[in-house]
């Protein structure tokens, strides 16, 4: 006969006894339902057993929904309300604590059998009963349960500690440091231009509270140990778990403290602050670090020391130091979020002397995809730990001429858009392929972050089919030699160097105009004459020269006299030549001479329709001057001068022509421009006769640019 059975057979004042501890521990209709499975199991043994206790737990519940079945079946609509509330009852007293339950179970299993005995003992006789009142029976039973009572509540606290460890592991290793990555991904990205990257204070927040918390539950572990030297007991839970949650506390605080150590902001130059991670030997550059703990106590008192190439060799025999303040402690800043931070503001790399037989240049790769490292080291001291930590730079180029600085920047961006390692120092030794969807994404970003506005659909896709051309391209990726290291077909440069030349040209020459949205730049000769063809005489729009390096020019439309349409465009005009007179100065005074001699200013409107004045009008330098006829001469016994851009459309030729074909004017030609060109001035120089212009020559309607 089961236990329960016995307990149902008793007399009723025991009985009374029995529904008195079950009404305040467990549910008595699942000790009546699940008698037989429930005396089956070792709930003793799962009580100090977490994996056991789990197991027993959820096969509870299973046993449970087999019953909340049955019942089902034969339509016990109070039974089936019952259970439902008790199974939700369970699943919220012992969720996460499944060693508790255990002990209950245990501990009215054990009543029961006391129950039993005391009820199968012989009457007592006249002496025994005087001996022990009811009161006194009553008494004894309220202290057994009064000292399993505090037995159990020592266990739920170690419980409670085992289940805080658990989930602080869960988060901490599925969540925050994922997290983590993430946020270190995006900052590779915002380094080479793409969106700004936050969420930095948000973890800050998350690994304190975390420190936090750990340090109060490993000073309530050190507390429990000095209390149970002073007091123990055989099977007392403390010394046996106590030592093993310690242990695991520790390992957490290191671990927290290891990943919250991180590099705030990349190494960079001031001079350049749109190229990080490029810096040039024994030129200062800048890096912030943060601890995302900030604990008081750590105030100024953790020390920072940076170093470079430490803990890996690169691909090439240059070493360098650190010259410059290379230690400097950690300050909370005054700023909203206060961050634990330190900033190196004058850490310059200097290149070490090679020996004679060790010459640091010599190697199969070329100085910009060497890639370097600095380290930052330091240690926490805290509550009687001492952890030391190391975090590492992304990747560096290391180059000694501002002329190195494109090509280093391009090794840069292929890194960073390729892997998200942090610690590679040998990737150009086999430099992956990158889609070209990530690609040109990038290279948007090198527009909007470099020179204020990115590219459109229509710009990207000329510089696809400009990239897709290579033979390098197929499954939608392209190789690194093809991005930066072998010439575009038919070209003395790289796909990279074109494009870096035209942010160079931007950046410096036509950034207010780029800003505005004037220069369509990415157009291709096939697709310029498809947008212009259909448009009024005079319309014209700008582009970058595919053929010369860094160079600009624009192309207009018109009409022949029997009606055909004719493109002109000009030499491109390159840095030096934009130097001497502003580009939207040369648009409002660019002038032809026509086969009549008579010099026009043929750019009417701005692609698709607005007219010139309106679109660069703001961006004039100055308003031009009128002509004046010089009497006298100036300072210095010099004429007064402006330039004039102006070229020359022979209507026997459509070849372009090139610079040399300028020759002196005739008088009767330069008669004729003294009186048409107001209202800018004429510059004369070798002679009266010699005519001076500030940029090249005209292409005619078949010319290439």
């Amino acid at each position: 006969m089961s236990q329960w059975n016995q307990v149902q057979q008793l007399e009723i004042k025991f009985l009374e006894q029995v529904d008195q501890f079950y009404d305040d521990n467990f549910p008595m209709e699942i000790r009546h339902l699940l008698a037989q499975w429930i005396e089956n199991q070792d709930w003793e043994a799962a009580s100090n057993n977490e994996t056991m206790a789990t197991i027993l737990l959820q096969n509870l519940l299973i046993q449970l929904d087999e019953q909340l079945g049955r019942v089902s079946k034969e339509k016990n609509l109070l039974l089936i309300h019952n259970l439902k509330r008790i199974r939700k009852v369970l699943q919220g007293k012992f969720h996460g604590n499944p060693m508790h339950v255990a002990v209950v179970i245990s501990n009215c299993l054990r009543e029961e059998r006391r129950i039993l005995a005391a009820a199968n003992m012989p009457v007592q006789g006249p002496l025994e009963k005087s001996l022990q009142s009811s009161s006194v029976s009553e008494r004894q039973r309220n202290v057994e349960h009064k000292v399993a009572a505090i037995k159990n509540s020592v266990q739920e606290a170690l419980n409670k500690m085992t289940q805080i460890v658990n989930e602080t592991d869960l988060l901490m290793n599925s969540m925050l440091v994922e997290e983590l990555q993430d946020w270190k991904r995006r900052q590779q990205i915002a380094c080479i231009g793409g969106p700004l990257h936050n969420g930095l204070d948000q973890l800050q927040n998350c690994f304190t509270l975390l420190a936090e918390s750990l340090f109060q539950l490993r000073r309530q572990l050190e507390k429990l140990e000095e209390q149970s030297t002073k007091m123990t007991y055989e099977g007392d839970p403390i010394p046996l778990q106590r030592a093993h949650l310690l242990e695991r506390v520790t390992f957490l605080i290191y671990n927290l403290f290891k990943n919250s150590f991180v590099v705030e902001r990349q190494p960079c130059m001031p001079t350049h602050p749109q190229r990080p991670m490029v810096l040039k030997t024994l030129i200062q550059f800048t890096v912030k670090l943060r601890l995302l703990i900030k604990l008081p106590e750590l105030n100024y008192q953790v020390k920072v020391k940076a170093s470079i190439d430490k803990n890996a060799s690169t691909l090439s025999n240059r070493r360098f130091v650190l010259c410059g303040t290379h230690v400097k402690a950690m300050s909370i800043e005054e700023s909203s979020n206060g961050s634990l931070s330190v900033e190196f503001r004058h850490l310059q790399p200097k290149e070490m002397k090679s020996s004679a037989g060790n010459k640091g240049n010599e190697g199969c790769h070329m100085v910009t995809e060497e890639l370097h490292s600095i380290t930052f080291e330091t240690q926490i001291c805290l509550y009687g730990l001492t952890i030391d930590l190391e975090t590492c730079s992304l990747p560096v180029v290391m180059i000694s001429n501002v002329s190195q600085l494109p090509n280093a920047w391009a090794s840069i961006i292929w890194y960073n858009v390729s892997t998200s390692d942090s610690q590679n120092l040998i990737f150009f030794n086999n430099p992956p392929s990158a889609t070209l969807s990530q690609l040109l994404e990038v290279m948007s970003w090198q527009f909007s972050s470099y020179v204020g506005r990115g590219l459109n659909s229509d710009q990207l896709n000329m510089l696809a089919e400009k990239l897709t051309v290579q033979s390098s391209y197929s499954d939608g990726h392209l190789t690194w030699a093809k991005f930066c290291k072998e010439h575009l077909p038919g070209k003395s440069f790289t796909f990279w160097t074109w494009l870096e030349a035209i942010l160079d040209l931007i950046k410096k020459h036509i950034l207010p105009l780029w800003i505005d949205g004037y220069i369509m730049g990415f157009v291709s000769k096939e697709k310029e004459r498809l947008l212009l063809k259909d448009k009024m005489p005079g319309t014209f729009l700008l582009r970058f020269s595919e053929s010369h390096l860094g160079g600009i020019t624009f192309t207009w439309v018109d009409h022949s006299e029997n009606g055909e349409v004719r493109f002109h465009s000009v030499e491109p005009y390159n840095k030096g030549r934009l130097s001497a007179l502003p580009f939207a100065d040369i648009l409002r005074d660019y002038k032809v001479i026509m086969a009549e001699n008579i010099p026009e200013n043929p750019l009417k409107y701005l692609y698709p329709d607005i007219p010139k004045d309106k679109a660069f009008g703001k961006h004039y330098s100055s308003q031009p001057c009128e002509v004046s006829r010089p009497t006298e001469k100036g300072d210095k016994g010099y004429v007064p001068s402006v330039f004039i851009p102006i070229s020359t459309i022979r209507s026997d030729s459509t070849e372009p022509h090139s610079p040399s074909d300028l020759l002196p004017m005739s008088p009767s030609v330069y008669a004729v421009l003294r009186e048409n060109l107001s209202p800018t001035t004429i510059e004369t120089a070798v002679c009266p006769l010699s005519f001076h212009c500030c940029h090249g020559h005209f292409s005619g309607s078949e010319g290439g640019v």
